[in-house]
């Protein structure tokens, strides 16, 4: 029986660890896609923030105001993220499918750059499918935090404190990088079209997602959003 149980947790702890390596792969791939296509970074908003800074020291009316806005779209579209899910009562397959359709919206524009907003928002509201694995918190469209969680578990691990899981931080980064490396060479290759493999990658991750039991993918949500919480704590169905 317990052998059984450690067998169940590893696959699930396995299972967890590819699917945010895969919704990181998909993060990477749709911000290479939409710096190359308009000049702007859609889900590393650290560097959305030092470019606004710049241009604010130079007074660079023009840049301040499409960063603000890059910057505050990928606000809302966490916020939304949050919303889904709790509407869905945690559906990660509904809000990959979404995200899907968000891609698809810069071909309905002759300049493809027009509609990059539209994947600003989804890469925000794609931080809502995952948001720990076997209790460590992971970042599926940004790794600047993972890399320093990941650091500094390695500088304990040499100092000889074994802390649960810190190694698992370094998955997301491989992820990005690996999507990153992808759409870079798609975008080369085929311009604006790339847009249809990230709409794609995102579908294939909605269909591949339902092959998880939801009582697995549910865990991997830290607050729970499809719940409501009594002011005493006690999670209402």
């Amino acid at each position: 029986m317990r052998t059984r149980l450690r067998r169940r947790n590893r696959l699930r702890l396995a299972t967890g660890l590819l699917f945010a390596a895969s919704l990181s792969f998909l993060a990477g791939m749709t911000d290479v896609v939409g710096f190359l296509l308009a000049g702007d970074f859609v889900s590393f908003m650290s560097g959305n923030t030092t470019r606004l800074a710049i241009a604010l020291s130079s007074g660079e009316g023009g840049a301040i105001l499409r960063l603000g806005l890059v910057i505050a779209t990928f606000v809302v579209g966490n916020a939304f993220g949050v919303l889904f899910m709790r509407w869905t009562r945690g559906s990660q397959p509904g809000l990959l499918a979404l995200v899907g359709l968000l891609a698809l919206v810069p071909l309905l524009f002759r300049d493809p750059s027009h509609g990059v907003p539209a994947l600003v928002f989804a890469m925000g509201a794609l931080n809502a499918a995952l948001e720990e694995v076997d209790g460590q918190a992971l970042g599926v469209t940004y790794v600047s935090g993972a890399l320093s969680r990941f650091g500094r578990g390695l500088g304990r691990f040499l100092l000889g404190h074994h802390t649960k899981g810190w190694w698992t931080q370094i998955v997301p980064w491989t992820g990005m990088l690996s999507g990153a490396l992808t759409g870079a060479l798609v975008t080369q290759r085929s311009g604006g079209a790339a847009i249809l493999v990230v709409a794609g990658v995102a579908l294939g991750l909605a269909l591949a997602s339902l092959v998880v039991p939801q009582s697995w993918r549910r865990i991997w949500l830290a607050k729970r959003p499809f719940r409501r919480e009594t002011h005493g704590g006690a999670p209402l169905r």
